[in-house]
Order: C-alpha cells, then structure tokens, then sequence
C-alpha cells in the first residue's frame, strides 16, 4: 500500500516503523556506539539485519557513521539531529509502556496514566 506523501504521520511512520529502528535510536541516545557494542544490546538481532537497518538510517539521514583511520579500523554511529528529533517519541513510548503495559498496569493498579503521559492528543499532531 503506497504512503499517503501528505500524511506526517505516514511520512514518520515510514522511518521508524522499519523492526529494530527505534531500539537501535533508543540505544544511540546516550552517544556514539560501535557495531558491536549496538548487537551486544540488541539481543537477538543478527549482525547482518542490524548492518541492514543501520545503512537503511544512514540513508534516510537518522544516523551518521565515524570511520577512523585506524589499524584496524574503527567504526561509530551516531544520531543525526534529524534521528535525536525522534527522542520525543521514543520517551512517549516509554511512558505509555510503563503507564499501560507494565505488569503493575496490567494488574489493574494503573488506572489513570502519569503525569505528563499522553500530553498530546491525535487532534493536536
């Protein structure tokens, strides 16, 4: 199904929809990281799906790679100000994660989101 090219929420949803794209922002927020520091924290992702999603990020401009001239050669990624942008979300996640889906949410002793937790309406995006 083609992306309505009017929508920003299609638009967005189309650079952070891609599986391990927002895990591996999330894990980029604190700074640089090396490949394999990115699939030690990513457990389960295989060395070639997270080479995938990281050129995928470079090219849409998300993620930005260090090489450094160095024997042997080291490589870092970076966010972008165009991938530290998508941070919001991610904390948006993370609150109605812990708001709604956490096992004390489900227990029913959560009835009412924190403070601040879905500040935004649909409306207002």
């Amino acid at each position: 199904m083609p992306v309505d090219e009017t929508c920003p929420v299609c638009l967005t949803a189309e650079v952070v929809c891609g599986k391990w794209t927002l895990l591996l922002v999330r894990d980029l927020a604190h700074g640089r990281s090396r490949f394999c520091e990115l699939e030690r924290s990513l457990a389960g992702i295989s060395p070639r799906t997270l080479s995938l999603r990281l050129r995928a990020l470079e090219e849409q401009g998300v993620v930005e790679r260090h090489t450094y001239p160095e024997m042997p050669p080291r490589v870092e990624y970076a966010l972008t100000e165009k991938g530290r942008a998508l941070l919001p979300i991610i904390d948006d996640m993370r609150a109605y994660g812990e708001a709604w889906l956490s096992s004390d949410a489900r227990a029913g002793r959560s009835e009412q989101p924190p403070r601040g937790a879905g500040r935004r309406t649909l409306a207002a995006a």
